[in-house]
């Protein structure tokens, strides 16, 4: 089970933190990430993190912005998300991610949690 959360309105340039808890006792085995997705388009990659918290991959659009991380412990994955814009308004998703082809990472899992949703005015 996915529970995203920590979505919220905000201005731009503003922050927010998202925090995903996973169900399951393979958490630490598992790459995570976070996607999103625009109204009306396909899910896509914002950023991952590995197993073990110590490789992080994030999409250019989000770069130097956004920051990905995981607690082993309490089974979460969250995303910090600073300077916030406008183009970042989305629901979030994270999921396992599935595999990685040069810069953007994907996940292949039929099950998806129900978001969160990141609104960012202007």
């Amino acid at each position: 089970q996915l529970v995203e959360s920590g979505g919220g309105s905000v201005q731009a340039g503003g922050s927010l933190r998202l925090s995903c808890a996973v169900s399951g006792r393979t958490f630490s085995r598992l790459d995570m990430g976070w996607f999103r997705q625009f109204f009306g388009e396909e899910r896509e990659f914002v950023a991952a993190i590995g197993d073990s918290g110590e490789s992080t991959y994030y999409a250019d659009s989000v770069k130097g912005r956004f920051t990905i991380s995981r607690d082993n412990a309490k089974n979460t994955v969250n995303l910090q998300m600073n300077s916030l814009k406008p183009e970042d308004t989305a629901v979030y998703y994270c999921n396992v991610v599935s595999y990685c082809s040069g810069s953007v990472c994907y996940s292949r899992r039929d099950y998806w949690g129900q978001g969160t949703q990141v609104t960012v005015s202007s």
